[in-house]
């Protein structure tokens, strides 16, 4: 290659260079902004039996998940390390890796490539189907955001009404709409993609979902609503004069014409015009045919107008009995129509549901089906919902009507995974999840999770079935699940040959080893952890053995020292825990306190020490044990760790606040910013949730559902959140939205000013000085993106004379663009001296080394490596700098090692950059695949595509 290392990272431009520096705005901003009862029964008529509901009818369902857990009350009086530390210390032996319930194949980049491939060429009826399998694939990602728009794409495609009522219902669990106070479960989002009422319009294309619906359309003005009303009296008023015949029921004589009657169905014009008595008659005795004669009545004016709407809900009720017995078609659908639009709320859902089944209603039923869909999770506890969902007789009901289907029952399996995963309701929704599936990643996904939850219930025989049949399908990694229910059944040696077969087989996988450390011990042990760190550093089992091993031989700082490593880059609840209790057990309670809260913000109903004691009752216990802070200390040590960039001691100060204040929303607000700092995608998320209920405004209010808005997906909603909040009050979080979401990488100098514009308004409205610092650097950032660099100077420097400290990036960026290399590189070191979290201080520094300082820049790299592996730029850069030397194979091989356990667009895209190049054109186009998957809309990506696709044509010509 005829140019050098420069020449090579500056190829990475399209990943590093404006989308980098737009990056800059987004990512800070984004770190800082964000986050069984009765079984139906089928006796009497169908007026009878609704007089009965109406009657009878109880909702049992559990009240909504409170928002807020209810205070402890745990005596706090003569604490002990024993109090602290009821079960002592935790012990290697009790530590298990655990096997995630989701899809893991062994080549990911390979599954990635062929589902593109298939996605890319399937029919529009396919298209659904095939998301569906991607939002599967995804869901072992970290990135929730890339589950969540495969599982809108699955929407968009979607064209029959049952798919479109479960997809739509679970975009909206996926936003936890059921904790938002004051909405309901039938709300409209005011877009196609989860309107309830157009979810059961069957037929829509993909343009038309994410088109606004018809709900927010005005309605029909009320002269004009008058004069409709008039209209259809006057048409169900009575028969055409050319009645000619009767239909007799009792006492009465229902007047009707014979040709519209006919018209019904094929059984009555075989009556009315056939060879029977019937067709030769005037009067017709219809008495024991099932319907009243206000019924009849009714089927007659429908024969005349084919309309339901001067109808109550009995009647129509009546009719669609009668239509279904005497295949009336026309009125069947026409009833099942209106009945479905008239379902609204829980109670008359659980009222219709019954006879919907029954008569075979299929649009009623996924009226009743969304309803309690929507109303998830609080429906669950329903006795009948339950028992309709879990049950073997409710299966084939919904199926016998259309509405049983494994992508419901994958839903309702995913909701009971999360609430409970021992519970017998999670079982009988997975055995009927297992029954539904019919492809082979299906079965692999449903065989698997069974596995999972019947090793949870310690049923380890019924484990190993289920995790052999999901190997039997394909799915390697069940047979770590087949190996630990060996080991659980005594059989160590013979899950350790399992595993052993599979490294040997198979190319090793970080999980492998970590499952096969399990069934060995000693040195050999500690070398399988170590291989299994190697291979996927972002596996915590490994980091956590290795602390509680040098627990054990009372080498506790070193211990912390392992914990370390991980959480500084992952955080989780279970590794905060364990660093915890080491704390304590070295009379640190200031630090256990600071961890303890900290999960607790990630997991407000934490229960520490393998689920004895809750985590709020540790906290208490902790309290005494160090210095008070009263409101005014909370927001110095605020200040303080936000300057270190220490944002888990941040987020236990945050939490300290909101116990003294749990219904201060801009609190919440903060604590949602930091949880996305943490990757702590779902708390964040709730915690926003929180903000937006406890806003004691509505322009408050308004922003907060903006963020929540814009962090799922629904870019245009949040917009309108924000102008809608600045109408009532200008304010500093609406301007810092608005400015925010109206932000792009490919914005024109017009949209730059705008968004400048929008930034210096937020500066003048009130705000605490932390979120101002933040403004001034996003607003440094944008300056240093339109090379206005003494702007961008001021604005870093202002941000961090607020003690915005991540604002030495942006001066140090800015010293880059005036070629002051060297002064660049002193503020990078300035950031890396005061954060506690440094790696991409490290891996920023390694830019500004000189053409001479190659060794320095390695360096950095290294160490921003050993801080967060999971920063992709230092194996990108390593990767160049190989194909610089012509060590083509040796710059594959670095990319390779950070893709195998971290697959990732710019990873991707960069190794079928270096494969095509190389020549190898195939390899190139699965990498382009791989990484199109994961963002189909990557510019560069597809052009790098296209040219890899057009050589292999060639080459097969050949």
């Amino acid at each position: 290659m005829q140019h050098n290392i420069f020449t090579s990272i500056r190829s990475l431009k399209f990943i590093d260079g404006c989308k980098s520096q737009v990056y800059a705005l987004h990512h800070s901003s984004a770190s800082s902004s964000a986050d069984v009862g009765s079984a139906p029964s089928c006796g009497g008529s169908v007026g009878e039996k609704f007089l009965h509901h109406l009657q009878e009818l109880r909702v049992n369902a559990k009240p909504a998940r409170n928002m807020l857990p209810p205070p402890s009350h745990h005596p706090t009086t003569s604490i002990t390390i024993d109090n602290l530390l009821p079960r002592g210390l935790p012990e290697t032996d009790i530590l298990e890796p655990q096997i995630e319930p989701c899809l893991k194949p062994l080549d990911m980049v390979e599954s990635l490539a062929d589902l593109y491939r298939r996605i890319d060429k399937s029919l529009e009826a396919e298209k659904s189907r095939l998301y569906l399998e991607q939002c599967a694939l995804f869901r072992g990602f970290p990135d929730p955001k890339m589950y969540r728009r495969s599982l809108r794409s699955a929407r968009q495609h979607a064209i029959d009404v049952h798919s479109k009522v479960v997809l739509a219902s679970w975009l909206r669990f996926e936003r936890r709409e059921d904790e938002l106070i004051g909405t309901s479960a039938m709300d409209c989002c005011g877009r196609n993609m989860e309107c309830p009422k157009a979810c059961l319009k069957p037929g829509y294309g993909p343009e038309s979902a994410n088109d606004r619906c018809a709900c927010l359309q005005s309605p029909i003005p009320f002269w004009d609503r008058d004069i409709s009303m008039m209209d259809e009296q006057e048409e169900y008023s009575s028969p055409d004069e050319d009645a000619d015949m009767s239909f007799c029921i009792g006492d009465e004589e229902v007047r009707c014409v014979r040709y519209k009657m006919a018209s019904l169905s094929r059984p009555f014009r075989a009556m009315l015009y056939g060879d029977f008595n019937e067709s030769r008659r005037e009067k017709i005795n219809f008495s024991k045919n099932g319907i009243s004669a206000q019924g009849m009545k009714a089927a007659e004016v429908f024969s005349r107008t084919k309309k339901l709407d001067s109808f109550d809900l009995p009647m129509v009720l009546e009719l669609l009995s009668f239509a279904n017995r005497f295949c009336c078609e026309e009125m069947k659908s026409a009833c099942d129509a209106h009945l479905a639009s008239l379902v609204s709320d829980m109670d008359l859902a659980l009222l219709l549901v019954e006879y919907a089944l029954e008569e075979m209603a299929y649009l009623l039923v996924a009226a009743c089906l969304q309803v309690f869909l929507r109303e998830l999770p609080s429906s669950m506890h329903h006795n009948y919902v339950m028992k309709l969902f879990c049950s073997s007789q409710g299966k084939e009901s919904l199926d016998a009507v259309g509405h049983a289907s494994f992508l419901l029952y994958y839903f309702l399996s995913q909701i009971a995974l999360e609430d409970d995963m021992k519970s017998n309701a999670t079982v009988m929704l997975l055995e009927r999840l297992c029954e539904s599936a019919t492809e082979v990643w299906q079965k692999q996904i449903a065989y698997h999770q069974l596995g999972v939850v019947m090793l949870e219930r310690k049923e380890y025989k019924d484990a190993h079935k289920w995790f052999h049949a999901a190997a039997s399908e394909g799915h390697i990694y069940s047979l770590l699940g087949v190996a630990r229910s060996k080991f659980k059944r005594g059989h160590k040696y013979s899950a350790y040959k399992v595993m052993s077969s599979l490294i040997s087989d198979h190319k090793p996988n970080g999980w492998m080893y970590q499952e096969r450390a399990m069934y060995c011990s000693g040195r050999e042990k500690l070398l399988d952890l170590e291989m299994a760190t190697d291979l996927d550093p972002s596996l915590s089992f490994p980091y956590k053995y290795r602390a509680v091993s040098l627990v054990e031989d009372d080498q506790l700082g070193a211990a912390i020292s392992e914990l370390n490593k991980i959480i500084g880059f992952k955080v989780s609840s279970d590794c905060l825990e364990l660093r915890a209790w080491i704390s304590i057990a070295l009379n640190d309670y200031q630090v256990a306190l600071r961890d303890v809260r900290a999960l607790l913000t990630i997991e407000p109903n934490y229960m520490m020490y393998n689920g004895k004691m809750p985590a709020d009752h540790l906290v208490e216990l902790l309290q005494p044990m160090v210095q008070q802070w009263n409101d005014a200390d909370c927001w110095m040590q605020l200040y303080d760790r936000w300057s270190a960039v220490d944002d888990i001691g941040s987020l236990a100060v945050v939490h300290h606040m909101l116990a003294n204040d749990p219904g201060k929303s801009l609190i919440r607000f903060r604590q949602s910013l930091l949880l996305l700092r943490l990757n702590c995608q779902k708390a964040a998320m709730r915690s926003l949730r929180l903000a937006r209920n406890f806003a004691s405004t509505e322009h408050e209010r308004l922003v907060y559902e903006g963020w929540i808005l814009f962090d799922t997906g629904h870019r245009e909603e949040a917009l309108e959140r924000a102008e809608e909040s600045l109408s009532i009050q200008r304010s500093f979080e609406a301007f810092f939205l608005k400015a925010y979401i109206l932000s792009d990488p490919h914005l024109d100098p017009e949209s730059i000013a705008h968004v400048v514009q929008l930034m210096e308004e937020a500066l003048t409205c009130p705000s605490d000085n932390l979120r101002k610092g933040q403004a001034f650097n996003n607003l440094g950032t944008i300056y240093a993106d339109c090379e206005k660099l003494d702007l961008a100077t001021d604005c870093f420097t202002r941000a961090l004379s607020l003690k915005h400290t991540r604002a030495h990036q942006g001066l140090a960026r800015v010293f880059h663009m005036k070629e002051d290399e060297k002064a660049a590189y002193e503020e990078m070191t300035k950031l890396i001296m005061k954060a506690r979290t440094s790696a991409s201080a490290y891996e920023k520094r390694a830019e500004y080394c000189g053409p001479n300082e190659i060794n320095m820049a390695k360096n950095d790299l290294v160490i921003a490596t050993q801080l967060d592996p999971l920063r992709t730029h230092p194996y990108r850069w390593r990767a160049a700098v190989l194909m610089d030397d012509h060590k083509e194979s040796e710059a594959i091989k670095e990319l390779t090692r950070a893709i195998d356990f971290k697959p990732d667009l710019q990873l991707l895209h960069l190794r079928a950059a270096f494969h095509d190049s190389m020549g190898d054109n195939s390899s190139a186009v699965q990498d382009c695949e791989a990484a199109l998957c994961l963002d189909p809309e990557s510019c560069e990506t597809l052009k790098l595509y296209d040219s890899s696709r057009g050589k292999v044509s060639k080459e097969q010509e050949k």
